[in-house]
């Protein structure tokens, strides 16, 4: 064991040390006149190339190789696939953006991811891997017993993973669509291509030793340009140690800018912007035959008087914009109205905590800032792609000591994710704000294109105010590069990072779906008897078509990545932390206690979800289907209410049936080893 660790750190040295001679080599290009597209292919090309090689080498054909890696992942190793199965394009794209934009709120997620795995270490990994099955719906049928509960687990695993690996597909889509000028629809499947080579031949052997390669991309993508931005600023090259003193800094510029008459006066245009939609919406219908009557009359007037032809085909493509129907109109202009009304607030100071005019708005950012924590920490100990590497150490011992491996090597991105919004932050506010639009910098227009950042003079001075420039929060870590003036080489290195969390997680979530539908229905449910080499036919053919219907949801941009991933936390805490703390530590808990406990908690939290963020679903004819959030709750700590269901609801129906036969000796199996208890 000892001799192949030994062997297994020697490898990743190596591959270490080839990564950055080729970092250095495009680096060396680029100073020569490498244009930067090619830099992006190389980058992208080079780590997909050896992704597909480690898929290819570690390709198998056993059946505890393929779900599990064959029990003998050691656990600093397993530790850094978790941290990169972990870390997905959320965290390595959506984190510091969010912190950019929210600043002290945004911690939340912070607390919450890192807080999830004490409750891993401590209520479920060792339990687990005592317990040597394959999946989390496994383990729940080892428990209660019957395939019913076995299903439901089956269905939440699958819900939850699916909205999650959207989420890292369409990360990827933005990736390949800036970097290496690829259509975003077209994007999304190259990724997909680079997330099949990495599982399709050799199941967790193959995801795992991927995933170790990808976080060694990842992690060194994420704090170089954030280190050399430091070291610019402040002439230390440690981020963690200097950016409370660039925060102060930062709070200075945001007391000169936010108070300047400049944008006192943009945001007012944006208020009455918002009225004027409020209006329109009021009037449907008849604002929209008006707005449409008002182009027409202007059309003829121009027509009439010779004017020039441009003028005429812009105020056609106006009238062919306008919404077809009343109800496209009030989904399009409530849009509007919404995105005027958050241009006309006033900024929140990036050190503020729980910034408001009122006692009650300081308390409604407080519950939320609360909620989010609890509702994140519980989704962290509940996913199950996450739990199942737990089934892949030698040990129990060395499961418990995977986690603590699994959290130092993700605190060393989280630590580094509040450095990396101040240190942003200070680049737009030092070299952005106030300069004329005429002189901005090519990566705005770049990243327009995309669809990430968008710029309106509203108050057609010439100059960018703040409230003109609006930021999508997945573009900070990706366009830091670009803002700070660094090479493109750190750039592209800085995609292959976000390359590398996306497909990491993709693939963890991929397996997990797969392995639900082909090991826990298949042939724990249909067809026990079926052959091994079936099986992993059967798990690689939905593999195959899992991915390209998560592809294709990711193409039409359903949201962004924070909020996508935010919704798969609730409904992974929902469906599986009650039945699994209960489970383990309850001996009184039983099958339909659990099984009421998954469907109340699951569907409470879909209900709230669904209800808070859509007021319409156009696909379902369904509208004014929206309802306000319970205490101010936002959506994406609907799991809040899930959980508290959950485990209310599993604790009432299981008093009030009959304890499970067995489940005494199950507990006393996987608590106690060798006599002593776990």
């Amino acid at each position: 064991m000892l001799r192949s660790l030994t062997r297994l750190q020697r490898y990743y040295l190596y591959y270490t040390g080839g990564f950055l001679a080729f970092i250095g080599a495009l680096a060396v290009l680029e100073q020569h006149g490498m244009p930067p597209r090619w830099i992006g292919y190389a980058f992208l090309m080079f780590t997909i190339a050896m992704y597909a090689l480690i898929g290819i080498i570690s390709r198998t054909s056993d059946v505890s190789e393929y779900y599990v890696a064959g029990r003998r992942v050691p656990a600093f190793f397993n530790g850094m696939a978790t941290g990169a199965d972990w870390m997905s394009a959320a965290s390595f794209i959506g984190m510091a953006g969010t912190l950019y934009l929210s600043g002290f709120q945004g911690l939340a997620y912070v607390i919450g991811w890192t807080g999830g795995f004490v409750l891993v270490a401590l209520l479920l990994a060792p339990y687990l891997r005592r317990c040597e099955q394959y999946t989390i719906p496994d383990f729940l049928g080892a428990r209660y017993g019957g395939n019913s509960i076995r299903l439901v687990a089956v269905g939440a695993a699958i819900l939850a993973s699916f909205v999650y690996v959207v989420a890292q597909i369409y990360g990827v889509g933005v990736i390949t669509s800036r970097f290496v000028s690829l259509q975003f629809e077209i994007g999304v499947f190259v990724g997909l291509a680079g997330i099949l080579v990495c599982s399709f031949l050799g199941g967790m052997r193959a995801v795992t030793w991927t995933q170790v390669a990808q976080y060694l991309i990842l992690i060194v993508a994420y704090i170089t340009p954030v280190a050399i931005l430091s070291y610019n600023v402040t002439g230390n090259p440690i981020p963690q140690l200097v950016y409370g003193e660039v925060l102060q800094k930062v709070t200075h510029l945001e007391n000169r800018l936010f108070d300047s008459p400049a944008e006192i006066e943009v945001r007012q245009l944006f208020h009455e912007r918002a009225d004027v939609y409020a209006q329109k919406i009021m009037q449907l219908p008849q604002s929209l035959n008006n707005e449409r009557e008002q182009l027409s009359t202007q059309i003829n007037q121009l027509k009439a008087s010779d004017a020039q032809m441009r003028d005429i085909v812009a105020l056609e493509r106006q009238r062919r914009e306008l919404p077809h129907d009343p109800e496209q109109a009030k989904v399009r202009w409530e849009a509007a109205m919404f995105s005027a009304v958050e241009r006309s607030r006033k900024p929140i100071h990036h050190a503020e905590a729980f910034p408001g005019d009122t006692e009650a708005e300081q308390n409604i950012l407080r519950i939320n800032f609360l909620a989010l924590i609890f509702c994140l920490t519980v989704g962290t100990a509940a996913l199950p792609h996450v739990l199942v590497r737990y089934y892949t150490t030698p040990t129990v011992h060395e499961a418990r000591e995977s986690v603590f491996w699994s959290l130092l090597f993700i605190l060393l991105l989280y630590i580094t994710a509040p450095a990396y919004a101040v240190f942003a932050k200070h680049e737009v506010l030092s070299h952005l704000a106030e300069i004329p639009i005429a002189k901005l910098p090519g990566w705005v227009t770049a990243w327009a294109k995309v669809g990430l950042v968008s710029i309106e003079d509203i108050n057609l001075d010439g100059v960018l105010q703040l409230a003109e420039l609006s930021l999508n929060p997945d573009v900070i870590v990706l366009a830091t590069p670009e803002i700070a003036g660094m090479p493109y080489v750190i750039s592209g290195l800085v995609a292959a990072g976000g390359l590398a969390a996306a497909l990491s997680t993709a693939d963890g979530l991929l397996l997990t779906i797969t392995s639900a539908l082909s090991h826990d229905v298949y042939y724990r449910i249909i067809r026990p008897d079926a052959s091994t080499q079936f099986r992993l036919v059967i798990s690689k053919s939905m593999l195959l078509v899992v991915a390209v219907l998560a592809a294709t949801v990711a193409a039409e941009k359903p949201g962004t990545i924070l909020s996508m991933v935010a919704w798969a936390f609730s409904i992974a805490g929902s469906a599986f932390f009650p039945a699994l703390v209960l489970g383990i530590f309850w001996e009184r808990a039983t099958r339909k206690g659990a099984l009421a406990g998954m469907v109340v908690g699951v569907s409470l939290s879909l209900y709230y979800i669904l209800r808070v963020e859509f007021d319409s679903i156009p696909w379902l004819g369904i509208s004014g289907f929206g309802m306000e959030p319970w205490f101010h709750v936002q959506p994406t700590a609907a799991g809040l209410f899930g959980v508290v269901a959950g485990f209310a609801t599993i604790i009432v129906v299981s008093l009030m049936t009959q304890p499970e036969p067995g489940a005494e000796d199950f507990l006393t199996k996987i608590r106690l080893s060798n006599g002593k208890d776990a």
